[in-house]
């Protein structure tokens, strides 16, 4: 199993709520066939962006975390972004598996003028933009975070 489906499921962990500790992110991890040793992890949880709160391990922004960020929005899209897709008004980003909240909630942070709002599931984003040009010029902009 790669380091890319190892953390896009460590970041489908982490969005179900938080992790008390990384043993527990290692049992989960274990469950879902990946086995993977405390400097991994701990490598992991860093390269991600996970924030260490009162309640455990939790993903950049959620509950409980106080002043944290995502990862820089080129970095995420680099990662995890398998594809875009233009569709009249709307973008469709596919993502590695467990990649897509996360990815949603950075292109939301750009505030992006040709962005009206995201719906992000396990492996897809949806986008919505005002305009059929609108879409077209934000599939440009994410492929040239792709390409970078």
């Amino acid at each position: 199993m790669t380091r890319l489906s190892r953390q896009g499921a460590i970041l489908q962990i982490a969005g179900i709520g938080p992790i008390a500790s990384q043993e527990e992110l290692q049992k989960a991890l274990s469950k879902r066939g990946f086995r993977v040793g405390q400097a991994t992890l701990s490598r992991d949880i860093r390269d991600l962006g996970l924030v260490k709160t009162a309640e455990g391990y939790s993903l950049p922004g959620g509950e409980g975390a106080a002043d944290s960020t995502l990862p820089p929005v080129s970095r995420l899209v680099r990662e995890f972004v398998l594809s875009v897709i233009p569709a009249q008004n709307l973008v469709v980003v596919k993502t590695a598996v467990g990649s897509a909240q996360p990815v949603a909630a950075a292109l939301d942070g750009e505030q992006w003028p040709e962005v009206v709002g995201t719906i992000a599931g396990d492996d897809a984003i949806l986008i919505v933009t005002p305009s059929n040009k609108s879409a077209q010029k934000l599939e440009q902009k994410i492929r040239g975070l792709l390409a970078k």
